[in-house]
């Protein structure tokens, strides 16, 4: 136990040691977040993982042991879905709620625009962009964020629910993950324009809860993959569908977004429903994969 400790302890110290460097260039770039269109980004994202790869030098850690392997394909499956079914609600309450905030008109004229099909927005949002955007684009967005569950599910998750079990180990995990978010809304223009106070809060309760989802999913597959799937459809249905066909103005804000209470509550939902399924994951009684992990 005391090794795994020490394990936890220099992968956390590194990867915000490396971290230092993308959030200097948020921090000095009048672009803030979106510095050096996204490479700054990616660069954050990458910092998990190149953690956990030092982490393991200089441990002796054999890589295999991060959950590269395909399971069955149903949880990849699952990862995929997920995102949609917690967010759907959250955006569709909000269109209700707040006059004017629907602005789908808005976003299929857009992507009419951009495909050259400016008299044809419905046809070609339903046809071409939402099709896109939910396969090829998905697939666009995993390689950023297997960079960051590399680090955080693949490396950090089985340590902690080794040493800590699967409650507290997806606790810490999810803390630690939003903590390592704070500099980018503080101070990198990462966020929904409400007050940081907010943001902070229901941002550090979404990805806590998500914590826990995503833990499941690693422990039950024994694999990094659906949790590589659920990162990548979050950001892309959040980011690229849901949030265009919202209008950004008033309450709207404090409902939607990473930053706003709709999505803190529903993935607390989906974090209460994994974790009362916590018995049925293979280190109840057996070993995580190859790794010889326990919860």
């Amino acid at each position: 136990m005391a090794r795994i400790t020490r394990e936890i302890s220099v992968f956390i110290v590194i990867v915000f040691l490396l971290s230092l460097i993308p959030e200097a260039i948020m921090l000095f770039s009048s672009k803030g977040f979106m510095a050096a269109d996204f490479s700054g980004v990616t660069l954050l994202m990458w910092c998990p993982a190149l953690a956990a790869f030092i982490t393991a030098a200089l441990f002796k850690i054999d890589i295999a042991t991060f959950g590269w392997g395909w399971r069955p394909v149903k949880y990849e499956w699952l990862g995929y879905v997920l995102p949609f079914l917690y967010a759907l609600p959250v955006y569709v309450l909000a269109w209700l709620l707040f006059k004017n905030s629907f602005a789908y008109d808005e976003f299929a004229k857009g992507k009419a625009a951009l495909w050259g099909f400016v008299g044809w927005p419905n046809l070609t949002t339903w046809l071409i962009s939402f099709p896109g955007m939910a396969t090829i684009g998905v697939i666009g967005v995993v390689g950023s964020a297997l960079g960051e569950e590399i680090g955080w599910r693949g490396f950090l998750l089985p340590r902690l629910t080794t040493r800590f079990g699967f409650t507290v180990g997806c606790l810490v995990s999810g803390i630690v993950w939003a903590v390592w978010h704070y500099p980018a809304i503080i101070q990198g223009g990462y966020g929904a324009g409400t007050p940081k106070s907010y943001e902070l809060f229901c941002f550090t309760a979404m990805v806590v809860a998500s914590a826990f989802v995503l833990g499941w999913l690693r422990l039950k597959s024994q694999s990094l993959w659906p949790c590589v799937m659920l990162h990548a459809a979050h950001n892309k249905f959040i980011q690229d569908i849901f949030e265009p066909m919202t209008a950004p103005k008033g309450p709207v804000l404090y409902l939607t977004t990473e930053f706003g209470i709709g999505l803190a509550v529903t993935t607390a939902i989906a974090a209460i429903w994994f974790w009362s399924r916590r018995n049925e994951l293979p280190g109840s009684g057996g070993a995580v994969g190859n790794e010889g992990f326990h919860i």
